[in-house]
């Protein structure tokens, strides 16, 4: 077995995993057993319990568990197209990373990866927990430091109503906010619709899950940011400061790699488009 085809077994149990816990507690909260899922999609039970805990091995062959999971996540009433394009059946890893049949992780039962999965869970949710926390005091001085600024650039008027008028009509926009942390490329992101995303940052994956609609997001990194996203129609970017823009069609798969060479105004593709305009003219 080479390194890239343990690599690809070990993302897909993960992912397996995310997917199977999101499906189960989708069931579990529309009071379903997995005998109704089962009657629903035609496929055996053992199969549907496989998924839910993440046993790869118990499953047959990974383009037929993506059909599985496209059957389950119809019968929850979810988009099962996004859910399958999740778990990858085929891809080539290129990320630099030990290798892991060499390491302790290998050696767990599918039980000890879900405990260990649920303890990385809570443990996400209090670090994000916290830097909100954090963060609430900073964005609040922020928005008093920018405000009188933003009143002594309003023309004179003669009437208190008329400036109480106009200043409630300045745009307001949260992804347009200057860059708040020291980082070289910084990322603003905002669902319109339910979409999975995976998000790289200078070669560490920090978040690939599927999250809904109005999850406002932002991530740094000092060399590269890679954003994918299962719909890219849901999911408005704006790159250090710039005005959002949406990532692609509704329902497609698009994946945008930001750097801090390019330019804000932006995105990655476009900028690669102006580009070779300027270099057709030149010519």
């Amino acid at each position: 077995m080479t390194r890239d085809t343990s690599l690809l077994q070990q993302e897909q149990v993960e992912r397996l995993m995310q997917i199977g816990a999101y499906l189960r507690h989708t069931r579990e909260e529309n009071e379903l057993s997995l005998e109704d899922v089962a009657a629903q999609t035609m496929i055996q039970p053992r199969l549907l319990k496989a998924i839910e805990e993440g046993k790869l091995h118990q499953l047959p062959e990974p383009v037929y568990v993506q059909g599985f999971i496209k059957r389950y996540a119809e019968a929850m009433g979810l988009d099962g197209a996004e859910f399958a394009e999740a778990f990858p059946a085929q891809r080539t890893l290129h990320l630099a990373q030990s290798s892991w049949k060499d390491s302790p992780a290998a050696q767990l039962r599918p039980l000890h990866l879900y405990i260990a999965y649920v303890a990385l869970i809570m443990a996400s949710v209090s670090l994000l927990s916290y830097v909100v926390r954090r963060s609430a005091p900073e964005e609040s001085s922020v928005t008093t430091a920018s405000q009188p600024a933003a009143v002594q650039s309003a023309p004179a008027v003669s009437s208190p109503g008329v400036a109480a008028q106009a200043a409630s009509e300045t745009p307001r926009n949260s992804l347009t906010r200057p860059p708040q942390l020291d980082k070289p490329v910084q990322v603003d992101v905002q669902l319109t619709a339910q979409s999975w995303l995976e998000v790289e940052a200078d070669g560490e994956v920090k978040l690939a899950e599927v999250l809904p609609e109005g999850t406002e997001r932002t991530w740094t990194a000092d060399k590269q940011l890679r954003i994918r996203a299962g719909n890219a129609g849901g999911v408005m970017v704006a790159y250090n400061g710039s005005q959002p823009q949406q990532m692609g069609a509704p329902g497609a798969v698009e994946e945008k790699t930001f750097t801090p060479s390019q330019r804000a105004a932006q995105l990655p593709d476009e900028a690669g488009t102006a580009a070779n305009s300027s270099a057709t003219e030149a010519n």
